[in-house]
């Protein structure tokens, strides 16, 4: 019987892969018998059924001898299968390819490939890096923060069918500036020294109809927290008036405290400085203010400098072969190391003991927030140094569980509450299997609430109705 059902499901999954030259299915189709798990609700259902009618949920209920499909629908067997909604990583970078060339900020390598040559790489293979994500399961993220490019490629991305759903943010708005990133008077971080050039710069914005204003909060000594405040007031200010939503990075206690106070709707990043107090949790509780951990990205640009990757094999597997080919920093030549790079090498277990203590208080944090009840989203700041484009969600999976998450938690943060980090129309139909909202799903071969790991464990994808079989 399970050998029969898996060959009907590998039939239908053929089946739509000949009508995927449509933006979105047409006709019915009907999964049955499937285990349903529902993270926003906590709620599974056992021998579900899910009708679904060209791009969208029509019903969703448990099987029974009257609902037998009507003739002409496509049926899916599911059973033995687990049906969740589609991931979504709620903080990503396409204008970063993930590798080592892409932050000459960070490491400058332009001797070998230019940052020209560089973004002219991203763009090109733009359609494999949107087609990894969907292979993942992830049907929808949102990219917070790039050049003014990113509008054009968010609008690609959404008119293209084998891509996730992006939201997007435009140029960083900041306190430094980052000009070896800046490609054709596009820079991708703008540095702001007045609060009316933060205002000119959200009214630039606001044409664009961004998803969210981004505040890159770069606190050094040249930059103390409060020196950059009243930009940040007027920033949000002006965004708010214009009906639009904030999102700030701040990773240091006091900058996401003021962030918050401020108006912030979403931080993109843990605390890494200290652990966060009692008044920090009951301000974001105040302000519903959403935080994305985003813990992968803090490992990796270290690992990548001191040889010591640690790539999971969802990485290895689905990550693209070029991106993870660069990362190998014993590859370059001998007389082009950066510094940076040179000084890891020396010493690696100094770069792995720095990232342990990072993670002995964001992995801490993380926990307090999450037993508090404050709004965890997943994401992991794909497009940085080694943090790979689709797949890094499964590490980032693997991090909360080491903070004490459980599954279902870990689950919630990656569907329904990252679907309120979109807000609006797409928001309101993502995140969850229920009747009007989009046909966005994953099916697993096995549970995911016995193992967060088995997430990765996909036999097939569902976006707008149109099915992805793994294996194609």
């Amino acid at each position: 019987m399970k050998t029969r059902a898996a060959s009907l499901f590998a039939t239908l999954a053929i089946a739509f892969v000949a009508d995927s030259a449509h933006a979105t299915a047409s006709g019915t189709t009907v999964i049955t018998n499937g285990t349903l798990i529902n993270p926003g609700t906590g709620k599974v259902t056992e021998n579900a059924v899910i009708t679904i009618q060209g791009d969208h949920i029509s019903a969703v209920g448990q099987t029974s001898a009257t609902d037998i499909p009507k003739k002409g629908d496509r049926v899916i067997d599911a059973r033995g299968k687990f049906i969740l909604p589609g991931y979504i990583d709620t903080h990503v970078h396409f204008f970063q390819s993930g590798d080592i060339y892409t932050r000459p900020d960070a490491v400058d390598l332009t001797s070998i490939r230019s940052y020209k040559d560089e973004h002219a790489w991203i763009d090109r293979n733009k359609l494999d890096t949107l087609a990894r994500y969907i292979r993942c399961g992830i049907t929808s993220v949102v990219d917070v923060g790039g050049p003014m490019w990113n509008f054009a490629m968010r609008k690609f991305a959404n008119s293209t069918e084998k891509a996730p759903r992006v939201a997007a943010a435009g140029p960083l708005i900041s306190s430094v500036s980052r000009p070896q990133l800046e490609l054709n008077g596009d820079p991708p971080i703008v540095k702001i020294e007045t609060p009316e050039q933060g205002v000119q710069l959200v009214q630039k914005l606001a044409k664009e109809k961004p998803d969210y204003v981004k505040i890159w909060y770069i606190v050094n000594a040249e930059n103390p927290v409060e020196k950059f405040r009243p930009i940040v007031h007027a920033v949000i200010a002006e965004s708010h008036r214009l009906k639009l939503r904030v999102a700030v990075h701040a990773t240091e206690l006091e900058a996401a405290r003021t962030s918050v106070e401020e108006g912030a709707d979403l931080l993109v990043h843990s605390v890494t400085d200290k652990l966060v107090d009692d008044a920090f949790v009951k301000l974001l509780k105040e302000h519903g203010t959403i935080l994305t951990p985003t813990l992968v990205v803090f490992e990796r640009y270290g690992r990548t400098f001191a040889n010591k990757l640690n790539l999971t094999p969802e990485e290895k597997a689905w990550g693209n072969p070029e991106v993870i080919a660069s990362l190998d920093v014993t590859k370059i030549p001998a007389d082009k190391i950066p510094e940076r790079i040179k000084t890891a090498l020396a010493n690696p277990d100094a770069v792995l003991d720095r990232i342990q203590k990072t993670y002995d208080i964001a992995l801490k944090n993380l926990k307090t927030l999450q037993d508090a009840g404050i709004t965890i989203a997943a994401g992991t700041d794909a497009g940085n140094i080694g943090t790979i484009h689709g797949p890094a969600l499964f590490r980032e999976f693997q991090l909360m569980k080491e903070a004490g998450l459980t599954p279902m938690q870990i689950l919630q943060s990656t569907t329904a509450n990252a679907a309120k980090t979109f807000g609006g129309e797409t928001g309101a139909k993502i995140g969850a299997i229920e009747p009007g909202k989009f046909a966005d799903l994953v099916i697993l071969k096995s549970n995911p609430l016995d193992d967060i790991a088995r997430t990765s464990d996909i036999e097939a994808v569902m976006k707008n109705g149109i099915l992805y079989p793994a294996e194609k």
